[in-house]
């Protein structure tokens, strides 16, 4: 059985499931996916994903602000920790730095990204952390947040050994997505073949980076098995011993 440990539940276009949210969720756990963690990027719409998965025990929520989201999108750390004494919320988040389209003046987003942080150091939660073309700046703040003392994972990882091993220092997971089955993730793949068991997890990000044999079209939770079946592979073992380090680490960690 699999864990998607990063998912987008209330982005995906339920026009293929008949815009029935409930088979959505039905289709998922036919495939061995026993549980999700729906992780918030956006304050408004949030409400409604809460409602949406109100009924699941097989889904587990986040509260935060994505760090692509418009800088008049903010968060307080009350307003945070308020959201987060909800039973479903097992983690802060996404929160991070995306400077991949911010030119110019970044301030606003690490701004948000501490008050993340902060709050997730203050309540004792795992914080999500999603950065591109940002991994100095990421890093420094964690260290000057203690970021340490929450833990996390550094979600859809792309960096490199170098900037893991980091992490792994702080005590945050490792997740790794559907870009690992792309033709261009060689340097990626050998990053995924070196992160330690107690150290990994998976995901998909759905509806986003469907993995090979899924490729351009949308992602869903049911999909997770092929970046299992992936890491298999790369690291020598099987899909199963995957599902199993992965699943433990996600409870473990998040504690749903």
């Amino acid at each position: 059985m699999f864990v998607d440990s990063h998912c987008h539940l209330d982005c995906i276009d339920l026009d293929e499931f008949g815009n029935d949210y409930d088979l959505l969720i039905k289709r998922c756990l036919d495939a061995g996916v026993e549980h999700m963690l729906c992780v918030s990027i956006d304050m408004d719409k949030y409400p409604h994903m809460l409602e949406q998965t109100q009924h699941y025990p097989q889904i587990s929520v986040s509260v935060g602000v994505h760090p692509m989201a418009d800088k008049s999108a903010s968060v307080s750390a009350d307003q945070l920790k308020q959201l987060a004494a909800n039973d479903k919320v097992v983690a802060i988040g996404e929160t991070g730095l995306d400077y991949y389209y911010e030119q110019g003046d970044a301030q606003w987003q690490q701004d948000r990204f501490r008050t993340h942080v902060q709050c997730a150091v203050d309540i004792n939660k795992p914080v999500i952390i999603h950065t591109r073309d940002a991994s100095q700046d990421t890093l420094d703040i964690l260290n000057q947040e203690n970021a340490a003392h929450c833990g996390g994972v550094m979600h859809c990882f792309t960096e490199t050994m170098e900037f893991a091993e980091k992490a792994l220092e702080l005590g945050f997971m490792i997740s790794f997505s559907g870009i690992i089955t792309f033709q261009n993730a060689d340097a990626l793949r050998e990053v995924a073949r070196q992160v330690p068991d107690e150290n990994l997890l998976i995901e998909t990000d759905s509806p986003y980076l469907a993995p090979v044999p899924h490729r351009g079209k949308q992602n869903y939770p049911a999909y997770v098995r092929h970046v299992a079946d992936k890491l298999a592979e790369i690291r020598q073992t099987t899909i199963e011993h995957i599902a199993q380090v992965s699943r433990e680490n996600f409870y473990r960690v998040f504690q749903p």
